[in-house]
């Protein structure tokens, strides 16, 4: 039998009308990027606590060790 290797890094998208973001995630230090901001400094603030709303209900010490970047195109300017 082959043996697996273990999966270090996972990638997905999603699409709305004409927009589309693909995140990507891998081992690291709880850090969330979109658009290479980190989520700090994401505005209006709304946007932060929808960004975070997966991180919350599952429990942000699932995510401690996994670095989340997420990249943004289209759909108007609030998402870019």
């Amino acid at each position: 039998m082959m043996r697996r290797e273990p999966i270090h890094a996972v990638q997905v998208f999603g699409r709305k009308k004409t927009a589309t973001a693909v995140a990507y995630c891998k081992r690291g230090r709880g850090l969330l990027r979109v658009n290479g901001r980190p989520l700090d400094q994401i505005e209006p603030k709304v946007l932060q606590y929808k960004l975070q709303e997966p991180l919350l209900l599952l429990g942000k010490e699932k995510f401690a060790g996994v670095d989340i970047r997420v990249r943004v195109n289209g759909g108007g300017h609030i998402y870019n």
